[in-house]
């Protein structure tokens, strides 16, 4: 796995669009905080372009990450908003240069096709709060972020609930949004998950279509060998009016029962405010005991 350089003062990064539109004055929050780390920021071509509420068409969407993997001067890209669109670009993109000299590519939510594809070319992403995500970030959030950037001991620990899984497991921190790993599947970009901590969340979603996921993911051997599971939000999850019958902390541990692995719920990250910042392919720590969750990433 390639770590990509962690940044300095004065590095430049990219704000683009993959996905959903985002207007130059929504980046401004954005700005500022990288600017109050010592960065400068460089708005993509995408930015301020609508075309059927993405940010570009696919075309234009497609040269301006382009441009930015290739542009040396640029040292990290963070994607505006999620929404849809990304995997109507990943296949057009070039990653050849990319992989010789990587760079930290952050998001979360559609960015998860980003970070999937990242992942099977082996070069670690940032699984992170968004331009679009700024404003209701907490100082704490934003503090994760800029500690992952410029490569700053980054850890967690939190309280624990009855109804996790205790156990200790070590790996590598692979995952993200659980709709988009679903949809994934069977493509280039799906995820290896073996000897690897998955970590999955999603939002605004019937509890049917979470029990669907996970079963496909099943079916998929995404949890034959896999060491460990960090459910993060679960966020705004609905029901029919005939009730489906179990709530998503039961459906994800019903159908990984059989695997004698540590699991997590609830995990300050995803959909919510409080949104802290993962290294999607970086080795990590991590336990549940009866008073915590501890997730840790190794050097």
């Amino acid at each position: 796995m390639k770590i990509p350089p962690y940044l300095k003062k004065g590095d430049t990064v990219a704000i683009v669009c993959t996905a959903r539109k985002f207007m130059p004055e929504d980046a401004k929050p954005a700005i500022e905080l990288l600017e109050s780390w010592g960065l400068k920021a460089k708005l993509g071509r995408t930015i301020g372009l609508d075309s059927c509420q993405l940010g570009g068409t696919d075309a234009e969407r497609i040269a301006d990450f382009q441009t930015m993997i290739d542009d040396e001067n640029v040292k990290g890209i963070w994607v505006a908003r999620g929404g849809y669109g990304t995997v109507r670009i990943i296949d057009s993109l070039d990653f050849a240069k990319f992989k010789k000299h990587p760079k930290w590519i952050m998001g979360f939510s559609d960015v998860t096709v980003l970070h999937s594809q990242l992942n099977v070319e082996r070069i670690a992403s940032l699984h992170s709060i968004m331009p679009f995500t700024v404003p209701k970030a907490s100082e704490e959030v934003k503090e994760t972020l800029r500690k992952a950037l410029f490569g700053e001991e980054l850890s967690y620990v939190i309280p624990s609930k009855s109804y996790d899984k205790k156990g200790k497991a070590s790996g590598e921190l692979v995952g993200g949004n659980i709709s988009i790993l679903y949809s994934l599947l069977g493509s280039k970009s799906s995820l290896n998950t073996k000897d690897k901590i998955l970590f999955i969340e999603d939002l605004d979603e019937y509890l049917y279509h979470i029990d669907r996921m996970m079963f496909n993911l099943k079916r998929n051997g995404y949890f034959e060998k896999v060491k460990g599971i960090i459910v993060g939000s679960m966020s705004d999850m609905h029901d029919n009016e005939i009730p489906f019958g179990q709530n998503e902390v039961q459906i994800i541990t019903e159908i990984s029962k059989e695997h004698n692995i540590p699991i997590a719920f609830e995990f300050p990250a995803g959909h919510q405010a409080d949104n802290r910042t993962l290294v999607l392919g970086k080795k990590v720590d991590f336990e549940v005991n009866e008073n915590e969750i501890v997730l840790r990433f190794k050097e």
